[in-house]
């Protein structure tokens, strides 16, 4: 294969809902450009980008696919991007990588909410947007619904650029407005026979012709001119038009496929070829100091990793980007994060299961190596001076969490390397080993996202594993000020134990004044604070540890082990055993023995005032509470709103965004307990929500009893 230039190169993704049609997309091009000789099709689970057992299982995608094709003298790399919102990982790495956007809308089911949700991606990264209008031979399709919604939702730049004479079963013909021609098919796809506008198409044709020449004379001043001096442009005007419209994102071209059939598919990638922007015309990316990065094949070399996988016989498999300069078999880089030298000692050109070896790949070009020791997704590899560091790629907050844990304990070990190695393929499966709750909990983006991780391991790594409901990580705090004073005194033959400690506990609040006095049963206790330290919990929250011994009551040098044994009982609450936070402590008085004190003596005194204090202090629960937002069509808000306010939601606001409804509540984590499922089932898979920690609120009294009863229970069967 040649080596590609900056200017040769093209970097695309494929985008859009479950079974628009990607996938066969995909295989098109790559049969187009001749990369493979025979297209394969998902039912005989025979195409080159869902190649691992799991999607031949599940019928469709659940990783992304990095391919390339060839096409009029030029690269076109393209990732092929799950379309379910579980596998959101795909379509946001992608975007991440790629400088243009194919979004496939489903004629038979228009544009979906999946859809907007992806293309807000594309707003956010900036990406340029050309919608593929597919299934164009199905008897469902609509054609006119589908861009009428997708100008309801995108706006008026979404352009048409071609349009079906017969959508339907039949389907086999399309007009063209750039090129003002009507392509038409035999029974096979492929090459298509070009014709002239039929007469009873001129009309429609011409009025779209228009407004496509008013849409690419809209981005370049000369252009305008010309366009109110003749009335219209050329071909080649319009082109140059669309291309800068593209660039600002200021045109969203329509184009017409039967992929399934291989219709339209060589006048796309013509258009692609011809206009879509190249590497070398795209903004310049920046490193994490800002300090922009020319892709140019003159500059040191520099690689952005953005995807790993573990693949059959080959082992783990790193997809980079160059960003800078070249990069060739045999060079050393340095792994900027962690400072370790990688050689890369192959270098390939990936369509997905099958893999081109080259000897070089220049700035712009994606591609793949082997067997990097220290590099995972997000590094940057430079070569020796260079100094270059990107920002790593950024992904959603997950949405659904499970426990889990293998049915033989003796897999422990084994099970906790295959979950390592499954986050390092995708970020957005996020594993905790909860020391609080007992449990290995796994955080994803949805029930699919996990049943998918389940499959894997069971049927690639031989592990059985058990789905276990995950218990909620409530903490502990007080609601008022209380006193203690705890001694502990032990004598058993030689050096005995001794420390008394005297303490006031109330809840924590940022910005409260220090504590200066306390009035309990009617006396008085003064606080003379001569030190502070505060303590940031592992679990969220703070503990505020304030020193008032007057008159050396109790040894300076005993007051850390007085905190030691308040942190080991603040583990352990006395309600539920979950952990407590958001305290503060006065240590005002005590005594101490002169022999017989030690620090385990005023551990135990600090510990045990401490827990009898805490539940003198109006002890509460707290449950975590996550921000929702639901976006729903408008015909299932009702329903959605009857669900949320069972699940003792708050409802914090709604409005209206592109045809849908956003509902934005806070929710009790205890209460999004398998969520997606049931607002699935509620809307038929129309709708999607997000989920985000937001604060710790005391629960009601109801629940609270209810907790309490529950972990008393748990206590009687240990």
């Amino acid at each position: 294969m040649k080596v590609y230039q900056a200017n040769q190169i093209k970097n695309i993704a494929l985008l859009g809902s479950s079974g628009s049609g990607k996938t066969t997309l995909a295989e098109a091009m790559l049969f187009e450009g001749g990369v493979i000789s025979r297209r394969g099709d998902i039912e005989n689970r025979s195409t080159v980008s869902d190649y691992h057992k799991v999607e031949h299982e599940y019928g469709y995608s659940v990783f992304s696919s990095v391919m390339y094709t060839e096409w009029l003298d030029k690269k076109i790399n393209f990732i092929d991007t799950p379309g379910s919102d579980d596998f959101i990982t795909g379509a946001i790495t992608s975007l991440n990588v790629t400088d243009t956007a194919l979004m496939l809308l489903n004629t038979t089911q228009g544009v979906e909410v999946g859809t907007q949700n992806i293309f807000r991606y594309t707003e956010k990264y900036n990406k340029p947007v050309i919608f593929i209008a597919n299934q164009l031979d199905h008897e469902k399709s609509n054609f006119e619904q589908t861009i009428e919604q997708a100008k309801d939702s995108f706006g008026n730049k979404v352009v048409v650029i071609q349009y079906p004479v017969n959508a339907g079963a039949g389907f086999n013909a399309l007009v063209d407005v750039l090129k003002m021609k009507m392509y038409k098919w035999g029974p096979d796809g492929g090459e298509p026979e070009v014709l002239e506008i039929p007469a009873e198409e001129k009309e429609k044709a011409d009025e779209l012709h228009n407004i496509l020449v008013e849409a690419a004379a809209e981005n370049d001043e000369d252009l305008m001119e010309l366009f109110f001096d003749k009335g219209t442009l050329d071909e080649d005007q319009m082109r140059a038009g669309i291309h800068k419209g593209l660039i600002v994102r200021d045109v969203f071209p329509v184009f017409c496929v039967a992929a399934r059939k291989d219709m339209g598919v060589r006048r796309l990638m013509e258009f692609l070829s011809n206009i879509v922007p190249f590497v070398s015309e795209m903004p310049k990316p920046r490193t994490k100091d800002g300090q922009e990065v020319t892709c140019s094949s003159e500059g040191p070399a520099s690689v952005f990793v953005f995807k790993t996988s573990i693949e059959p016989h080959l082992g783990e498999v790193s997809f980079f980007k160059v960003m800078s300069g070249k990069l060739s078999e045999g060079v050393d880089l340095i792994n900027m994060s962690k400072g370790a030298k990688e050689r890369v000692s192959q270098l390939y050109c990936v369509a997905g299961n099958t893999r081109t070896k080259v000897a070089e790949l220049v700035a712009g070009d994606i591609g793949a190596t082997v067997k990097l020791k220290e590099t995972k997704t997000s590094d940057t590899l430079n070569e020796k001076g260079c100094d270059y560091r990107y920002e790593a790629i950024q992904y959603p907050d997950h949405k659904y969490r499970t426990a889990i844990a293998p049915l033989d304990e003796h897999d422990d070990e084994k099970l906790g390397e295959v979950l390592q190695r499954m986050h390092e393929e995708d970020p957005t499966l996020v594993v905790e080993y909860s020391k609080e709750l007992k449990q290995i909990i796994v955080n994803g983006q949805g029930e699919f996202h996990l049943n998918t991780m389940k499959w894997r391991i069971e049927n690639n790594d031989k592990i059985a594993l058990k789905f276990i409901r995950p218990k909620i990580p409530y903490c502990e705090t007080i609601t008022k000020a209380a006193r203690a004073d705890y001694r502990h005194k032990k004598q058993s033959g030689g050096s005995g134990q001794f420390g008394e400690v005297h303490m006031v506990i109330e809840p924590y609040e940022e910005g409260m004044p220090q504590p200066t006095s306390y009035r309990f049963n009617g006396q008085e206790f003064k606080m003379n604070v001569r030190a502070t330290e505060e303590v940031k919990l592992p679990w969220g929250g703070k503990l505020m540890f304030y020193n008032c011994i007057v008159g050396g009551a109790i040894d300076a040098r005993f007051l850390p082990a007085i905190l030691k044994g308040i942190m080991e009982k603040m583990e352990e609450g006395p309600l539920t055993g979950s952990y407590a936070r958001d305290i503060r402590v006065c240590v005002y008085d005590g005594k101490m023995h002169a022999v017989d004190s030690n620090e385990i003596s005023f551990k135990l005194a600090g510990r045990n005032a401490f827990s009898e204090a805490f539940k003198n202090a109006g002890p509460k629960i707290l449950e975590p509470v996550y921000n929702v937002e639901v976006k729903v069509p408008s015909d299932r808000m009702g329903d959605v709103m009857s669900d949320l306010q069972g699940r003792r939601a708050l409802i914090e606001g709604m409005s209206s965004e592109k045809g849908f409804e956003v509902i934005k509540a806070k929710v009790p984590l205890k209460e999004m307990d398998k969520y997606s499922t049931s607002l699935s089932s509620i809307t038929g898979g129309r709708a999607m929500f997000t989920l985000k920690f937001a604060q710790y609120e005391i629960v009601p009294h109801d629940v609270q009893e209810q907790l309490l009863a529950e972990y008393e229970r748990e206590l009687e069967e240990v």
